[in-house]
């Protein structure tokens, strides 16, 4: 005899699943909702956007909250995501492989030049920052990694639109050309266009005005894989702009050469 379906039973199979696991689904909403918001969230905003109540949710947060993955923000505005799913990520394959040599290589440049330096890699329409190296005369000021910005925006995410192959780059346009007007556009093509050129870029950041990025591609044995960037804060024991350059490229190049990439990269 056939075993009769629940309500639950229908409803996952016509989504395409065999079972459901609602307090499950619940969590990876609240977590997907967190990592989508550029600020954090109170627990009323939470169940608003999710449709539930905040007492359906309540235990949800608090289990999150207890395995480190959700946080109060410092000024108690409301929960964002800790760096812990990110962590958990890095951990594995080419990206622990891609931190293992970035970071000898940041701290050698950050030496270097007396600035600081991060790495990034492209996340969907982001790029995320996965490493970073403090600057030997001023640690108090780095990209904290986790940090996240919209490509478009971005004078690394620039450089890594410039240096994909030109299926990926399609891609790449299609996706990211709707988000915004037609000036940001031209202008973010300009700047891949001179990433190009050069073989690096060098760009007023979104960041704050007080930042120059000089950022510089980094290569597998599988291709583009990230690109390395110095936020440039010019102060008294500032090397030029064009010196940062020149070092970045050549550990850049360095670093390509350690995680497998051709010569000719």
């Amino acid at each position: 005899m056939a075993r009769p379906k629940s309500d639950e039973t229908d409803d996952a199979e016509d989504a395409g699943l065999k079972y459901r696991a609602p307090a499950l689904e619940k969590g990876l909403d609240i977590v997907e909702l967190l990592a989508a918001s550029p600020r954090p969230m109170p627990p009323k905003l939470i169940s608003e956007k999710l449709g539930k109540s905040v007492s359906e949710l309540f235990r949800m947060v608090q289990v999150l909250e207890n395995r480190g993955y959700v946080a109060m923000a410092e000024n108690q505005s409301g929960y964002e995501l800790t760096n812990k799913l990110f962590s958990l990520g890095m951990a594995r394959g080419i990206s622990k492989n891609l931190l293992d040599h970035a970071v000898p290589a940041m701290r050698a440049l950050s030496e270097d030049i007396l600035q600081a330096c991060h790495i990034v890699v492209a996340s969907d329409d982001q790029v995320v920052v996965v490493g970073q190296m403090d600057a030997p005369a001023n640690p108090s000021f780095h990209i904290r990694v986790g940090f996240r910005q919209n490509i478009v925006d971005a004078t690394s995410g620039a450089l890594l639109y410039a240096f994909q192959k030109p299926k990926v780059r399609d891609a790449w346009r299609n996706a990211l050309k709707p988000a915004v007007s037609a000036d940001e556009w031209q202008k973010f093509e300009t700047l891949a266009e001179t990433a190009l050129a050069k073989g690096y870029l060098v760009a007023q950041s979104a960041y704050t005005e007080s930042i120059t990025d000089i950022s510089s591609p980094v290569f597998s044995d599988r291709g583009l894989i990230a690109a390395l960037t110095i936020p440039y804060i010019k102060n008294r024991l500032s090397v030029s702009v064009e010196e940062c350059a020149k070092s970045l490229v050549e550990a850049a190049g360095a670093l390509s050469k350690a995680l497998g990439a051709p010569p000719e990269s």
